[in-house]
């Protein structure tokens, strides 16, 4: 396949890689005998779901958008969790739900009537304040999160109508975060446990990362719910399109000031990468390398949009680099195009898949009608 084909700047999914995570999280799912659904937040690439479909049949919603996107493409109902619903969106959300999760006790009584001659399984989201996630900005277990129902709320068990818990601390962690998670929630919502028939442990279970111990995941998944006769549901985002393509870009332009090169290639990563900047993430590329060490040539690499922090530090190339120069994003596909946004008018990268056999697709081209629709 000729690089030529794919246009810039471009996402690329690489299906034989996707394939590979579908394979190793089924496994997993039949191993520990649990359900693993795809959480649209860190992976909605549609135009990939029938690929998806052939491993996995579930998936979790965290708005109307997500639970129609479930109907429709993944051709299922969904498992549905929001921060808070408004009383406009929710009947249709229940009619395309299985399961639908509560954040708070306020918010089950105020739709408990609405869905009591519906056949959806209601959940309440539970905060056991344990996780291993070190950024705030990613760690909902905080004692003053918004998200989740704390112990002291539920001494008095189960409200009559609620069938399961979900819980969300992790991400991109391992199995023995998960592990701790487990006792924390078994320390402080065990005695909900025997009203429950299911419990949702949310995602950030990296099961696809090198490294990471599946046969450990499977052993405390299988001892959970054998103790407790839980139906257990795993709901991963990055786990499904981990290292699983990449984001193509062109260099523009290459400006020095006082000494300081920045190669401004034509993407963003306010725009498009935005967790290079929140978490902050740093991507490894094709080219050159994230770790600048001796290497001859050192450039930032900035963005197109005007705000002043869109750039990544210096990264180390064994050449200069020139306009017109290929500069590719490693691990592209999680969390990015979930995120991205028009500001400045910055257009969408295109979107392709890199079929098996090494054909190139391209599923989606963005200009002006789509930055234009998103306004009034």
């Amino acid at each position: 396949m000729s690089d030529a084909k794919i246009p810039s700047p471009c996402f690329v999914l690489e299906e034989e890689k996707l394939i590979r995570n579908l394979q190793l999280i089924r496994k997993v799912k039949d191993a520990a005998g649990v359900d693993i659904i795809l959480a649209f937040k860190g992976f909605a690439m549609w135009s990939a779901f029938p690929i998806v479909r052939q491993y996995i049949q579930g998936a979790t919603a965290s708005s109307l958008n997500e639970v129609l996107l479930c109907n429709e493409h993944m051709r299922t109902k969904a498992h549905t969790y929001c921060v808070a619903y408004d009383q406009e969106s929710f009947v249709q959300i229940l009619k395309g739900s299985t399961h639908l999760t509560f954040n708070s006790l306020s918010q089950f009584h105020h739709f408990k009537d609405q869905c009591q001659d519906s056949t959806v399984s209601i959940g309440l989201r539970i905060n056991p304040e344990q996780s291993d996630v070190e950024t705030d900005l990613y760690n909902p277990a905080s004692p003053h999160s918004r998200l989740g129902i704390t112990e002291s709320e539920l001494k008095d068990g189960l409200p009559d109508g609620v069938e399961g818990l979900h819980s969300h601390v992790l991400c991109e962690s391992s199995s023995y975060a998960l592990e701790e998670v487990l006792q924390a929630i078994e320390d402080k919502f065990g005695h909900l446990l025997p009203d429950a028939k299911w419990l949702n442990l949310g995602g950030g279970h990296l099961m696809t990362r090198t490294g990471y111990d599946t046969d450990h995941l499977i052993k405390i998944l299988k001892a959970f719910k054998k103790k407790h006769g839980l139906e257990i549901i795993l709901e991963p985002g990055s786990a499904f399109a981990w290292e699983t393509g990449f984001l193509k870009t062109t260099v523009l332009d290459v400006v020095q000031r006082n000494g300081v090169r920045t190669a401004i290639v034509d993407a963003s990563f306010t725009c498009h990468m935005p967790d290079c900047l929140e978490m902050p993430y740093r991507p490894a590329i094709v080219e050159g390398e994230k770790e600048a060490g001796e290497s001859p040539f050192l450039y930032r690499l900035g963005g197109v949009s005007c705000l002043a922090g869109d750039y990544l530090e210096a990264y180390g190339f064994d050449r200069e680099l020139k306009i017109g120069d290929t500069i590719t994003f490693l691990d592209m596909i999680h969390y990015t195009m979930v995120k991205t946004s028009t500001f400045n008018g910055v257009a969408h990268p295109a979107i392709g898949i890199l079929n098996v056999d090494g054909d190139f697709e391209l599923t989606r081209e963005f200009g002006y009608d789509d930055f234009k629709n998103r306004l009034s």
